[in-house]
């Protein structure tokens, strides 16, 4: 699948059968745009990683179009964790995302994002506790807030990453890191204790938590929901990313009822009224949530805006 250029860097081209929006397929592991794991770059993005075998760095190219009409992706990726990295490009880009049985013909709107949008797929990244830990972290905050205290944690704590990366590239933190970060820099950080305490007690599960890709997406729900400070908004955006969930709905999101309801009905509706909007096509409501937020529509915020918290200084 793949071929050694040099002792340090495997490579592969990646020909999808449909067409693949790159940009659109890893965006979810941004966390808030380029930062130490994640970095846009003319025509591709480079992405870092804690695979089992160690750290990686991901170099995605847009490249020419293949014979099937779809574009061809080129990878490559450095560090110990290269071949596994690569191996997982298909998965990455949503290989296994079948939108086929989606049948969005009642809804205009839908329809029509859908036919300007074919490379819209949910990829998989296969690494649970790396998507738990910056979850946890977006708990009932801002997304600025949350974003603001894992690059300020990823930058203390991770590592660099390797191959010859956009300077100021990190990898994450293992979980045994995240877990010996001492409180006051939780703290500094700006992550209060119920979030930090739920990371470090839930990184002596990790490895039980990397287990949850083996099994169907509403059992590692299940699984995840059962740590304590866990929900069903946290179990969702995990399931999401690592283990490319289309039916993840994250119930509790500060603003994505509201912009349903209005893409559907032209009114906000609560997390209530969002289910039952959905319901319709339940197993595809995260493809479906990929359409209504591709379509620019949203709710007008006509009222407060959420307080950031600042727990540095308390």
């Amino acid at each position: 699948m793949f071929d050694t250029l040099a002792a340090d860097c495997v490579r592969t081209v990646y020909t999808p059968t449909e067409p693949v929006a790159l940009l659109d397929a890893v965006w979810l592991m941004a966390r808030g745009g380029d930062g130490p794991c994640f970095r846009r770059i003319p025509g591709g993005v480079w992405l870092t990683m804690r695979t089992p075998h160690g750290p990686a760095s991901l170099r995605l190219m847009q490249g020419t179009r293949g014979t099937s009409g779809a574009t061809q992706i080129d990878a490559a990726a450095w560090g110990p964790g290269a071949e596994w990295a690569i191996a997982g490009v298909p998965e990455l880009l949503g290989r296994d995302d079948d939108w086929s049985a989606l049948d969005v013909s009642a809804s205009p709107l839908l329809s029509e994002v859908r036919r300007r949008n074919p490379g819209l797929r949910i990829g998989r990244n296969r690494l649970v506790f790396e998507m738990f830990v910056p979850a946890v972290m977006e708990q009932k905050v801002t997304a600025f807030e949350a974003w603001r205290a894992w690059r300020l944690l990823v930058r203390r704590y991770g590592e660099p990453a390797p191959g010859p990366v956009p300077t100021g590239m990190m990898v994450a933190p293992s979980a045994e890191g995240w877990r010996l970060i001492p409180s006051w820099d939780w703290h500094k950080a700006g992550v209060g204790p119920q979030r930090s305490q739920t990371v470090v007690r839930s990184a002596r599960l990790a490895e039980a938590l990397e287990r949850t890709l083996d099994t169907d997406h509403a059992e590692a729900e299940r699984r995840l929901m059962s740590l304590p400070g866990v929900g069903v908004w946290t179990a969702a955006e995990v399931t999401l990313r690592a283990h490319g969930n289309p039916d993840a709905v994250s119930v509790g999101d500060y603003h994505l009822a509201s912009t349903v309801g209005v893409a559907l009905t032209g009114s906000p509706v609560d997390d209530d009224g969002m289910l039952e909007l959905l319901e319709p096509w339940r197993g595809h409501r995260q493809r479906v949530l990929r359409l209504i937020l591709r379509s620019g529509i949203h709710k007008e915020r006509h009222g407060p805006k959420m307080t950031v918290q600042d727990h540095r200084g308390h």
